[in-house]
């Protein structure tokens, strides 16, 4: 990291008041400066293309998209940015899809306010920045032979980011409203994919869907 240069921050998150937060906690430090927000990945990819930032602090949860979208994009056009998926779920597979994707680090939201500053910091000495609990898991994952580019795309494996974000939501009980309301999709959508994870797992009946994402969740521990 360049000493006496500020290093520029740009978050990207579908909530004002998440992002006001995050600024608040950016202003506190002398060597980090807020250069852009954006509210969706269509305005984010229209700020990044006037402004390239050190680092994004991207939600995984946004209107239309999945975060790891925007992620990927910026792997693909803007690789010098080190990029922190903000999220609210805290399973392993999660964090492994966004390190994949080429994410540099995994916050969970509700610990936001005590470690994000850390994150970035260690985003900006080049390492990966990932909590204890979620980093054994990854690591007990990998050595058990579960994970990585020569994993099958079966199973969860095959499901989309978003479908992902619906199953786990399914497996802790929530409704089609409620998920699509988290989601910012309409309960049509959400229904779509219900009907995608059900194919992908060759499940018979909705129940079935129910079951194996509740035993997701229990695996993932989340």
């Amino acid at each position: 990291m360049e000493t006496g240069k500020k290093q520029s921050i740009m978050i990207v998150d579908d909530h004002a008041i998440v992002r006001s937060g995050l600024a608040m906690l950016l202003q506190a430090e002398p060597d980090l400066v807020l250069a852009e927000q954006a509210g969706s990945i269509p305005e984010a990819r229209e700020k990044l293309a006037a402004q390239v930032p050190d680092v994004a602090l991207v939600d995984i949860t946004l209107k239309e998209e999945n975060g790891l979208d925007l992620v990927r994009h910026m792997k693909q056009h803007y690789p010098s940015v080190k990029t922190i998926i903000l999220s609210m779920h805290d399973e392993s597979a999660y964090a492994e899809r966004a390190i994949r994707a080429g994410a540099a680090g995994y916050v969970m939201k509700e610990n936001a306010d005590d470690v994000v500053v850390e994150a970035i910091r260690t985003v900006l000495e080049g390492r990966v920045y990932l909590s204890p609990e979620i980093s054994s898991r990854i690591l007990l994952s990998i050595a058990g032979g579960e994970s990585g580019a020569d994993k099958p795309d079966t199973g969860v494996g095959s499901l989309t980011d978003r479908e992902l974000e619906v199953f786990a939501a399914i497996g802790r009980g929530q409704s089609t409203r409620t998920i699509a309301e988290a989601l910012n999709l309409s309960a049509r959508t959400v229904e779509v994919y219900r009907a995608n994870i059900k194919r992908k797992l060759a499940c018979e009946n909705a129940a079935q869907v129910v079951r194996e994402a509740v035993r997701y969740i229990e695996q993932e521990g989340g």
